[in-house]
């Protein structure tokens, strides 16, 4: 049975809402990708050197990344070989497989985030300022708010004009407390107070909005890491999770930022936005290939419930719908 065919299989058992989202969310790509892609297999009659090398610049063009490009172009030939396969037609099925399998990597449920039942819950949200932050916690608050949690929101962005605002926009429409200080308080006082004052509410959750941009790097990580060790010393083990926000449209610019932030800090994921105005889908593959990371979160539209937990399989659905349907 082809990849394609056993992916259909295993996505009829999950909900059409789920693939209706990534098919619809990665459209932009899926045209861009898949068009190429077939343009590439329709100029070949056979699986040559010039067809990988065609096949290999069509990846770069897509962010996928050098190094993540190198192992799967090696990957594919590996396989084409063993299954000595001519056709073109059928390396497109075979780059799907491999894509999954790059992802996924031997790790199950990876991309889940760290909740657990019967403790407050801590989730550090870190990146640059502009990549969308605040509107994932506020989205993200909405659909923890939506499955019966208690949710608290910490405004520790307390630098940027406008932060601590935006954050209790968020707030009231999710429904949810926030912890604020004025501007340009101490965001480590920030987070003492709003884990304080989760415990005192017997919260769930607690997400936490940080700064994106000090006078300079160094800054910017100092103040971080002061941040978590407030939470740390508050609450052992905590923050559970540190989620590092990335605007998909900036392609390898967001590779950039990933292993800045990465260096610094204890990053345990990635929160991936816009992924629907972007052409280019592959960053997701580099970032996790090269960084070890899992993307956690996706955001693909602008609805409360456009932000999505990541999975593969789905997400090479959003990339091959159309060939995946027919099969």
């Amino acid at each position: 049975m082809s990849f394609f065919k056993k992916l259909k299989e295993n996505l009829t058992k999950q909900t059409d809402s789920v693939s209706s989202k990534f098919r619809d969310g990665l459209s932009k790509t899926r045209n861009n990708f898949s068009e190429r892609v077939n343009d590439l297999v329709s100029r070949y009659r056979k699986v040559d050197e010039e067809f990988f090398e065609d096949l290999e610049e069509l990846l770069i063009s897509a962010d996928v990344g050098f190094n993540t490009v190198m192992l799967l172009i090696d990957e594919l030939r590996d396989e084409v070989k063993r299954k000595n396969i001519q056709d073109p037609e059928e390396v497109r099925d075979v780059i799907s497989e491999k894509l999954v399998e790059i992802y996924e990597g031997g790790q199950e449920d990876s991309s889940k985030l760290n909740i657990e039942e019967g403790r407050l819950n801590i989730i550090l949200f870190v990146g640059v300022n502009g990549v969308g932050k605040t509107t994932t916690i506020g989205k993200l608050a909405h659909q923890f708010k939506s499955e019966g949690k208690k949710v608290v929101l910490a405004a520790g962005d307390t630098f940027r004009a406008g932060a601590i605002e935006q954050l209790e926009v968020w707030g009231e429409r999710a429904g949810v407390d926030v912890i604020k200080h004025s501007a340009g308080s101490d965001p480590a006082a920030v987070m003492y107070d709003a884990v304080q004052s989760a415990k005192a509410r017997k919260a769930d959750i607690l997400l936490c909005d940080t700064a994106g941009r000090l006078q300079n790097k160094v800054n910017l990580m100092k103040e971080l890491e002061k941040v978590k060790r407030v939470i740390e010393k508050e609450l052992p083990g905590a923050p559970h999770e540190v989620l590092l926000v990335l605007d998909a449209t900036t392609g390898q610019n967001a590779m950039a930022q990933a292993k800045q932030f990465s260096e610094v800090t204890n990053v345990t994921g990635i929160v991936l936005t816009k992924l629907d105005g972007t052409a280019k889908g592959g960053i997701v593959l580099a970032i996790r290939n090269e960084l070890k990371l899992p993307v956690k979160l996706v955001g693909l539209g602008e609805k409360m419930d456009d932000l999505q937990p990541f999975q593969a399989e789905q997400y090479v659905y959003g990339l091959f719908a159309d060939l995946i349907e027919k099969a």
